[in-house]
């Protein structure tokens, strides 16, 4: 590396020297030239350090955050085959039941699962084991809520505006949660004609999510339908739904989580 500050003349590297004994060194060459007014060298000086122990220091490290990345991969994909274990376990136990309210409750707790069990997965395979990438994300995860209650059927489709945003894993799974809450109630009660008619006729029935980040530093989830509307007659905050106080606790959740903005 070289450096010039107008009155002296600054050279340094790192290499390997080798001994008489045929081993080898480690050192950093540090050499510097003094200038005179029309930048002609004066004199020199020259410094040869034995940085042998730093180095071996400095692969100690690097060896450890490499077994330490390894470890947590390791972590993040257990946990992801462990989640998917037990939505296989609901799956095989949900074949048991004959009524359909349970039934359907069974396959709200699977796609639960699911929405942790991505976020796992993209960590694992993320080169940034802090945060994934949620556009990415969330594009997975609603196709994934689409094709587990068969939308096509129903002319329900989605569409999707998200920044690029990475999320940390403290943020991504309750805003992973609230978007699967919300857009499994789209699907089931937005569109009762859809159901009925099979999703005939030249109605799009559509969802649409967006998250933004705001002027203030904040992020900004929306989710919305075409579909019927809210009831007028319930209130979101006070209700006997597992999934609209699930959406309350979690957006509450991400008002204390450290160092993550709000997602509104």
């Amino acid at each position: 590396t070289r450096f010039f500050d107008g009155e002296m003349s600054y050279f340094q590297m790192e290499k390997i020297y080798l001994k008489k004994d045929g081993g080898s060194l480690w050192a950093n060459l540090t050499s510097s030239t003094l200038l005179d007014n029309e930048g002609k060298p004066l004199y020199g000086i020259a410094m040869v350090e034995d940085i042998g122990e730093r180095k071996i220091a400095d692969q100690k490290i690097r060896k450890s955050l490499k077994e330490k990345e390894v470890l947590l991969k390791e972590i993040h994909h257990r946990v992801k085959n462990n989640l998917q274990v037990i939505c296989s376990l609901l799956s095989l136990q949900s074949s048991y039941i004959k009524s359909t309210d349970n039934s359907d409750i069974f396959n709200e707790s699977q796609n639960r699962i699911k929405s942790m069990a991505l976020v796992h997965e993209f960590l694992y395979q993320s080169d940034n084991l802090a945060s994934i990438n949620f556009k990415e994300y969330m594009n997975t995860l609603v196709d994934n809520l689409l094709s587990s209650y068969e939308a096509d059927i129903y002319n329900i489709s989605s569409v999707i505006e998200v920044e690029d945003i990475t999320l940390d894993i403290d943020t991504a799974i309750p805003c992973g949660l609230i978007i699967n809450e919300l857009v499994s109630n789209s699907i089931k009660h937005a569109f009762p004609w859809a159901k009925e008619n099979l999703g005939s006729g030249d109605r799009k029935n559509m969802i649409s999510i967006e998250l933004f980040m705001t002027d203030n530093g904040f992020y900004n989830l929306n989710i919305s339908d075409n579909g019927k509307g809210f009831p007028s007659n319930i209130d979101f905050r006070d209700t006997n739904s597992l999934g609209l106080k699930l959406v309350c606790a979690l957006t509450e959740q991400l008002n204390f989580v450290r160092g993550s903005p709000l997602c509104q």
